[in-house]
């Protein structure tokens, strides 16, 4: 065995190999926190703050948005947000990627198409139909309490008098 110099690495590889390794660790690393920490401009910040609000957090139970979520999956999904808004993707490109990856579930404002559309419908088509049956019902009770109301008000009540016609017998009509 030769004896180590002071200040050279030696191992088994070689110093050869050490030092571009060394340097493709180096320009990875740097060009990961690069890209990372590339500020948005303000408008870019606006949008990115709006499309994180629209997006629910998949983990969290209470339908939040990953921009109040502390949870670290939205964490990376807001990272991911401001790296697309950073390459010039569109509000509707994020939303699909986000859609695509974990369903429309993600979505706070899921599109109104297809299967979703008779979710957004149906409540308004419940208003409408319990309307149309209040209208019908009123409108089939009204003439009768209409008719039936002069001639209650033609014979004052008389609590004792009920009593006699219905022991009597004098309260129905012809048997």
């Amino acid at each position: 065995m030769r004896p180590a110099r002071p200040g050279v690495l030696h191992s088994r590889f070689g110093r050869s190999r050490l030092g571009p390794l060394a340097l493709c660790l180096g320009l990875c690393l740097g060009l990961s926190l690069a890209h990372a920490s590339a500020p948005l401009t303000p408008a870019q910040e606006q949008r990115a703050v709006a499309v994180q609000k629209n997006l629910r957090c998949p983990l969290c139970d209470t339908g939040e948005s990953i921009a109040e979520s502390r949870s670290d999956i939205s964490v990376k999904m807001r990272e991911s947000v401001r790296e697309q808004i950073a390459d010039g993707r569109s509000d509707s490109e994020i939303y699909t990627f986000f859609s695509v990856r974990y369903g429309n579930f993600v979505l706070l404002d899921p599109p109104k198409t297809g299967r979703n559309l008779l979710l957004w419908g149906s409540p308004l088509l419940a208003l409408g139909g319990g309307g149309v049956a209040l209208w019908a019902f009123l409108r089939r009770r009204g003439p009768a309490s209409a008719a039936a109301g002069p001639l209650q008000d033609a014979e004052p009540h008389d609590p004792y008098l009920d009593q006699v016609r219905r022991d009597t017998g004098m309260g129905r009509g012809p048997e």
